[in-house]
């Protein structure tokens, strides 16, 4: 039977879908789903099943595995799970004052970190099950946030943008103003830990590189993207979403006028789009081995006068002609 190039995952969130990510295992077809129904779910996308559910008293902002076994997730109830998917065990590590926006897992230290509304990152052990350390982040609220190793680079309110070494957290390593005019809606890191690419409200992203010789900060740069022209006029979506392919270091994005692109960072050109999906796209991902992409197509603003489209999560099959730099 030949391999079929997009289907549509059954049995998706009931609400807006905050997050996917694909199990950091090699070959792994584990992708994890947080969403505002207050669900966290594991599907197996080679099967298109369910896996396992479990739930927050309130909207779930973010989710990501530490191993297949196990993930972490926060969101409006304030509160950090731990959730190991062989035993069914959940376990809350503690809380924020205010939301959770962001959680990761930091492999290299074998730690959690999360961003909130209430304008701190906090490190947590797992192990000893509670923070390890909180830390303000330039009194902002925290939008986005992505690891590369073991450096951390937070997207804050007012368009700022710190960078931590997780090793050393006394002070940011660096704190810069985003290059682009408008709020901030994604940050996500390269692979290579070179830089790190900010999409914003206003159809554009910024590709900037962490090392802050004068030479090597010459090369950053921004672009449009995400703009439908429709009878003479340019609409203008946001950039919702980035995720980067693991081994070739470019990237997709996905924006609320419903498409995809991907693109090659090293030579300044998209290298392909896909077809435009029912609504925005609120989320992306990239499987371990970069042949698979999860798009969340899904409302990231409720508008009054639209008959709601139904979330949906589609899984795409990616060839190295779509996302190989060329």
């Amino acid at each position: 039977m030949p391999l079929k190039l997009e289907f549509e995952l059954g049995q998706p969130p009931t609400d807006g879908i905050s997050n996917l990510v694909f199990s950091p295992a090699a070959n792994s077809a584990l992708l994890l789903c947080s969403s505002w129904d207050n669900s966290v779910r594991l599907y197996d996308v080679a099967q298109n099943s369910l896996q396992a559910m479990y739930t927050h008293q309130y909207a779930v902002l973010d989710c990501c595995f530490s191993d297949p076994a196990c993930s972490f997730s926060g969101g409006l109830d304030l509160t950090l799970k731990m959730f190991d998917f062989p035993t069914q065990t959940e376990t809350v590590l503690g809380k924020h004052e205010q939301a959770i926006r962001c959680v990761e897992f930091c492999e290299a230290l074998g730690i959690v970190v999360t961003g909130s509304w209430d304008k701190t990152v906090k490190l947590w052990d797992p192990r000893a099950k509670h923070s390890v350390g909180t830390y303000d982040q330039n009194g902002e609220v925290v939008y986005s946030m992505s690891l590369s190793g073991d450096r951390l680079v937070v997207a804050t309110s007012s368009r700022r943008v710190l960078v931590w070494d997780l090793k050393n957290m006394q002070f940011a390593e660096q704190r810069r103003a985003s290059s682009l005019k408008y709020q901030t809606r994604c940050v996500r890191c390269f692979p290579n830990s070179q830089g790190f690419v900010l999409s914003s409200i206003e159809g554009r992203v910024a590709v900037e590189y962490l090392d802050t010789d004068p030479e090597v900060q010459k090369k950053k740069y921004a672009f449009k993207c995400h703009r439908v022209k429709q009878e003479g006029t340019e609409l203008v979506f946001p950039v919702n979403a980035i995720s980067f392919h693991s081994s070739h270091n470019t990237f997709a994005t996905g924006g609320s006028d419903g498409f995809v692109n991907i693109w090659d960072p090293f030579n300044k050109k998209r290298l392909c789009q896909f077809h435009r999906y029912p609504t925005d796209i609120a989320s992306l991902a990239f499987s371990k081995e970069g042949n698979m992409i999860a798009i969340a197509s899904s409302s990231v603003w409720k508008q009054e006068d639209k008959e709601p489209v139904k979330d949906a999560i589609y899984i795409r099959h990616v060839t190295d002609t779509e996302t190989q730099p060329k």
